[in-house]
């Protein structure tokens, strides 16, 4: 039985993130969450990203406006997306700075980052954190719960799982999820899975050049 590691994109959500954090909180899991950096200049949003450190929950980047894929836009234009969203966290990604980019519907590829952003991230010292479990509850909230436990239990590998607290109503089945998975022992992570992760506060890991598209020629 694969571990899982749980991560939330794309909030915080007044709506939504708060019930996110209960249920977290009573089954006593760990999670990250992965901000979109424009939300947080909302004091509510903000004031969650703010509740979710204060609880333990790692905080880190999701771009400032979760747009075009980084790989498909210019080095500038990318490393821009990511330093927005840094400043938006001001004090919140501590002690490590994580960084997820957007992947246009969970598919992973060299349109996740381009050279620039890469080198970018890697003088930074920050940690990128992918994803091997898309069970699509931003487009299907009633049907992904079984997808959820469907990747889980045909897993090889311990399992990142991506989920959303956007307020579409898929987080109403978390606690169901989250249950069924510890009624069949599942252990949680804290920290993602080493396949998840191609920098490494900073330092470039296996798999880096397949998440990376290349400098345009001259």
């Amino acid at each position: 039985m694969q571990p899982v590691c749980l991560t939330f994109d794309n909030g915080p959500e007044p709506e939504v993130t708060p019930g996110v954090l209960a249920t977290l909180r009573r089954r006593g899991l760990p999670a990250m969450f992965f901000v979109v950096g424009e939300k947080l200049r909302d004091p509510a949003r903000r004031a969650l990203a703010e509740r979710a450190r204060a609880e333990g929950f790692p905080v880190g980047n999701h771009t400032l406006s979760h747009g075009t894929p980084l790989g498909r836009r210019g080095g500038a234009e990318a490393v821009a997306e990511i330093t927005a969203c840094d400043a938006l966290l001001d004090g919140l990604q501590e002690p490590e700075r994580l960084f997820r980019p957007n992947g246009g519907g969970g598919a992973l590829g060299p349109h996740l980052l381009n050279a620039a952003a890469a080198r970018h991230l890697q003088a930074g010292g920050h940690t990128v954190v992918l994803w091997n479990a898309i069970p699509r509850d931003f487009d299907d909230p009633d049907g992904w719960p079984d997808r959820a436990l469907a990747q889980h239990a045909a897993a090889t590998a311990p399992v990142l799982m991506v989920l959303h607290d956007l307020p579409n109503g898929a987080m109403r089945h978390l606690d169901r999820v989250l249950g069924r998975l510890q009624d069949r022992g599942v252990e949680f992570l804290a920290t993602p899975p080493a396949a998840c992760v191609p920098i490494l506060r900073g330092a470039a890991q296996p798999g880096l050049g397949a998440v990376v598209s290349p400098d345009p020629a001259p």
